[in-house]
């Protein structure tokens, strides 16, 4: 799932390299990467309950997980917007949405 991830941002990075130059190239890869981050960061707390049996612990572990790749994204998204001056908010959504879009867990079941 992260290849994919990684693969649409940087598609969306190259388009955005022709269309409007480096800073929205640049943009676009750091959406993409604070969805990702923010992936991996899900998946090293989801992996913690990866024993459990019972389906409320189960439940809690991947609304725990969730929490934490929002948390991760806002986080890094507000780092972004404050220390990147050339920054291209439509790239930066852009790249953001490209990898949001295929982080769903329907597409955990592909074998990419």
């Amino acid at each position: 799932m992260l290849k994919i991830q990684l693969v649409a941002t940087v598609c969306v990075a190259i388009v955005a390299l022709f269309v409007s130059g480096l800073h929205a190239c640049v943009s676009a890869i750091l959406g993409g990467a604070s969805v990702v981050l923010g992936a991996c960061a899900a998946v090293a707390v989801a992996k913690r309950g990866e024993n459990e049996q019972d389906a409320t612990a189960i439940l809690v572990n991947l609304l725990k997980a969730e929490a934490t790749k929002i948390l991760i994204i806002i986080v890094l998204l507000v780092v972004i917007f404050k220390f990147y001056q050339q920054l291209v908010p439509f790239a930066l959504i852009a790249g953001l949405a490209a990898a949001a879009l295929f982080s769903g867990a329907a597409l955990s079941k592909l074998k990419v």
